[in-house]
């Protein structure tokens, strides 16, 4: 609960004020009526000895998060004796961006297909249960829409216990409800308690859903109470379970009795402890006066007023009131209150003004001043996302229960909203969410391939190649109509492909690595392979031949311009040998220095055509020499991929050993991440170049017949052209392996220190995870602009040691480039930095393999987009700054 004067709400008599506060909570064993009543981080399901309420355990309720107990110094008890020890105990979520409860109402056989009224309540009580004094704030979601925002106060105020009630209308056979906390980067989420109470339907007649938060001029408050404030409490013939919250009684009149009004006339059956209290105005005033204001003007507010006369008038004496509630639509409304029979009075709503002004007058013939017994007021959720088709939600949790997928990530809707999606899935977004692509590359799958895949009508895209998968290739698949691409690559499916998949137009099958699989053709058994269509409409000679009169055309073309090209000599081939004096003309003498590395120097060099490159010459001291020279002469030629800097040519001649590259315009991503540039590198950016950096290095892994090993991955060997994409350059200590699997011992030390893998260091055994780490510590630096060793003073740390603890305590805000000034979406800089973290695993075993990778920045990337285009309906190809697409191929043995 918030400091009393940070608080808006206040009842006042004539010109003053009563300050009063917030609500939530419930009571008395509602087992046989659905009640739920979860002690989050409890050890064991007991009996509440104060409220004789029966409370669960969090285990079968939620999927993560860790259990822990207030400081032992924190005395909740003195603050709220009724809910003391259920806020002992709470949950924290360290990992992940959005951790869910889901909960199951009970259902209701004999009203089914009918609404029902639900209350739902969150607790949080701090208590400095990790004792780094520290305050807190995450989201609190119902579904996919926002509740609210959980705000806590620092020490020493971390005793305070904070409620946030919702009320909620579900269809009476509704599965389930979840309830989500979202890390918001400031703070670890946490909870203590989560309770669910079916209310009477015809309570709280407003738009639902309705809720009750901590500071936010949306109270529940019995007045009169003798109780001293601020206090908690609840009582145990309410049967809805509320909680209440006494209010400053000194500025009015206390009225009390013993006896106990009829509470089972009343709807709302408010507990006799609220009814027997009540608040007039002092010195026999004729008026109460409430006000309450608010911060955001666009919310509908309802008020609920609750009256009771527990004042035996004398013969022929009545107690007559008029309440105005004072909005657009001034609604008045005359009551005469009968001994001991309860009345609630309800606004219309209030909206638009930013505050709430209701009078409480004595008519004027009444023998009584005015009283009220308790005050109730709810605010609006707005509810603008409506969840994923169930179809697809039931489908991929039926995926991720057979194959025990365990990712943090997967809780909650798996597309909505869209900043919170699931990882390794694509949707489409508009009336009827669906999921159009599934990723699951790489993730340890076993088994057959399930039948819920084929639930995923609208599917477009899945890949479950990697992973250890048996059994045929199923014929169900070729029932989803939208499906244009299916990755099976490196499992251990056997038998044939299904001749509706092989029928099926337009769809694209890679099924490289499945030595059991057959496609029933000889090309297709040959290689390993089986891309659909194959050949479909060669069937038909007139296509065949406009084919082969383009390829005679197209020879015809290349055949003149080459004669062209030796006459003129305007046109430099690529990968051809240069000539020392062709080498001056082209430098300008080696006029301009561009850079310089262990190789030698970088000049700016101009062919003929008057294309620029980059001329890099071996220096006689050079510590790389010639092995590396004929390593990158001999590798590049052979490999041609849009993020690898491409070889245009080189000389050998005598003593002279020069490489001739593409030039870069915008230099290497050291460059760009220093201190000293000024153009800081913006979030989408980064996430382009490592999504660059990740094709060009899959390319070297899994693209090359023979796989490549890059050895020195670092910043400065990514360079970037004038549309900003990024290229892998540098492959002097580059090694090629003629079997993907195995490994290498090198007794050469190679690679640049804080980028070297550990392992590589330590053993000498180089495989393609050596890379991966590499290239996480790049990611590393992209994400948070520091390199992985920095030097201060006479001191060096690690950035490893330095964000561990961050991660720790969610400080993402404190882990990404202070440069960026928060502009970053933060459920992509969260994926962003689990993909990085997985990356530089000590144990080499435990990397991922650069598709997978590459496929978590794409996500990251797309997060970012659609964070920075948050109207968007469609889901759009990422193109680049060049004005080309990417573009699904197929992947097979080469």
């Amino acid at each position: 609960m918030k400091n009393p004067s940070l608080r808006k709400l206040a009842l006042c008599v004539f010109a003053s004020f009563i300050t009063v506060s917030d609500s939530a909570q419930t009571v008395a064993d509602g087992g046989n009526l659905g009640f739920i009543s979860i002690d989050c981080g409890a050890s064991r399901d007991y009996v509440d000895e104060v409220t004789g309420i029966w409370y669960q355990t969090d285990e079968g309720f939620t999927e993560s998060g860790t259990n822990h107990r207030v400081a032992p110094k924190i005395n909740l008890e003195q603050f709220a004796p009724t809910i003391n020890q259920t806020v002992m105990t709470l949950r924290s979520f360290p990992e992940g961006e959005r951790s869910c409860y889901t909960l199951k109402p009970k259902q209701d056989e004999q009203n089914q297909n009918q609404k029902q009224k639900y209350m739902i309540r969150a607790i949080f009580a701090h208590g400095n249960y990790d004792l780094k004094n520290q305050a807190p704030a995450f989201d609190l979601y119902l579904g996919v829409n926002y509740w609210s925002t959980v705000q806590t106060l620092p020490y020493p105020y971390d005793f305070q216990i904070y409620p946030y009630e919702i009320i909620i209308e579900k269809d009476s056979n509704t599965e389930m409800v979840q309830v989500c906390l979202v890390n918001t980067g400031q703070g670890t989420p946490f909870i203590n308690a989560l309770e669910l109470r079916p209310l009477n339907n015809s309570l709280y007649p407003a738009p639902l859903p309705l809720t009750i938060d901590v500071g936010d001029a949306s109270e529940r408050i019995d007045l009169g109470s003798g109780l001293l404030p601020p206090y908690w409490t609840r009582f145990e013939d309410d049967v809805y379970g509320r909680l209440w919250f006494t209010g400053d009684n000194t500025k009015g009149d206390v009225l009390q009795t013993s006896v106990e009004p009829k509470a089972e006339e009343s709807l709302y059956k408010l507990p006799s402890e609220v009814l027997r209290t009540a608040l007039q105005p002092q010195n026999h005033s004729n008026l109460l006066t409430l006000n309450a204001s608010y911060g955001d003007i666009s919310n509908q507010y309802y008020m609920f007023l609750h009256f009771a006369e527990i004042v035996k008038l004398p013969p022929g004496h009545k107690r007559i009131i008029n309440v105005t509630f004072s909005d657009e639509n001034s609604l008045s409304q005359l009551l005469t209150l009968e001994y001991l029979k309860p009345v609630t009075l309800s606004s219309n709503k209030f909206t638009n003004k930013g505050y709430i002004n209701v009078t409480i007058k004595a008519a004027s013939d009444s023998n009584a001043p005015p009283i009220l017994n308790a005050i109730e007021i709810y605010k609006v959720v707005p509810q603008p996302n409506f969840p994923t088709a169930a179809q697809d939600v039931k489908a991929i949790k039926e995926i991720k229960q057979i194959y025990g997928i365990s990712k943090i990530g997967w809780q909650g809707d798996p597309c909505v909203p869209s900043k919170l999606a699931w990882d390794r899935l694509n949707c489409s977004y508009g009336n009827n969410i669906r999921i159009i692509s599934l990723n699951l590359s790489s993730s340890k799958l076993t088994g057959v391939i399930a039948p819920s895949f084929a639930s995923l009508e609208k599917l477009e895209s899945l890949d479950l190649s990697h992973n250890e998968l048996t059994g045929p290739l199923p014929e169900f698949l070729a029932t989803l109509a939208n499906l244009k691409f299916i990755n099976v690559t490196g499992n251990r499916l056997t038998g044939s492909i299904p001749k509706a998949l092989r029928e099926k137009a337009n769809l694209e099958i890679s099924i490289g690595n499945n030595p059991g699989l057959n496609c029933l053709t000889n090309s297709c058994k040959e290689h390993n392979k089986f891309e659909i269509p194959l050949i479909a409409s060669l069937s038909s000679l007139a296509i065949v031949t406009v084919l082969v009169s383009l390829v005679i055309w197209r020879f015809k073309m290349i055949t003149v311009l080459c004669a062209e090209s030796r006459k003129k000599k305007v046109l430099k081939p690529k990968n051809q040998a240069f000539s020392y004096s062709e080498v001056l003309h082209i430098t300008n003498n080696f006029k301009t220095t561009i850079g310089e590395g262990g190789f030698g120097k970088v000049y700016l060099g101009t062919l003929e055509d008057h294309t620029l490159v980059a001329v890099k010459l071996l220096s006689s001291s050079s510590k790389q020499g010639y092995k590396e020279f004929q390593s990158e002469a001999k590798l590049l030629p052979v490999m041609h991929h849009r993020n690898l800097v491409a070889l245009v040519g080189f000389c050998d001649e005598n003593d002279v050993k020069a490489l001739i590259y593409e030039y870069m315009d915008l230099g290497d991503l050291s460059g760009l991440l220093s201190e000293k540039n000024q153009n800081v590198l913006k979030w989408s950016d980064r996430l382009q170049v490592a999504v660059d950096a990740a094709k060009g290095l899959e390319y070297l892994h899994n693209g090359c017949k023979t796989p490549i090993i890059h050895r020195d991955l670092k910043p400065s060997n990514i360079l970037l052209n004038k549309f900003m994409v990024a290229k892998i350059a540098d492959f002097g200590l580059s090694r090629a392996f003629t079997n993907e699997r195995d490994s290498h011992l090198s007794t050469q030390p190679a690679g640049t220190p804080g980028y070297i893998d550990p392992e590589f260091h330590r053993s000498g055994k180089l495989d393609k995870r050596s890379d991966i780490y590499s290239f996480g510590m790049i990611l590393l630096q992209l994400i948070t602009g520091h390199p992985p060793i920095r030097r201060q003073l006479d001191n060096a740390y690690f950035i490893v040691d330095w964000i561990r603890p961050k991660i720790e305590c969610g400080d993402i805000h404190g882990i990404v480039d202070q440069r960026l000034n928060g502009e970053f979406q933060v459920s992509s800089a969260w994926k962003a930095i689990g993909t990085a973290m997985s990356c530089i695993e000590l144990q080499p075993i435990q990397r991922p393999d650069i598709s997978y990778v590459l496929n978590e920045l794409k996500e990251c990337l797309v997060m970012e987009i659609d964070h920075a285009n948050p109207n968007g309906s469609q889901i759009l190809p990422i193109k680049h700054h060049s004005g080309q697409f990417d573009s699904i191929t197929s992947l097979s043995p080469r």
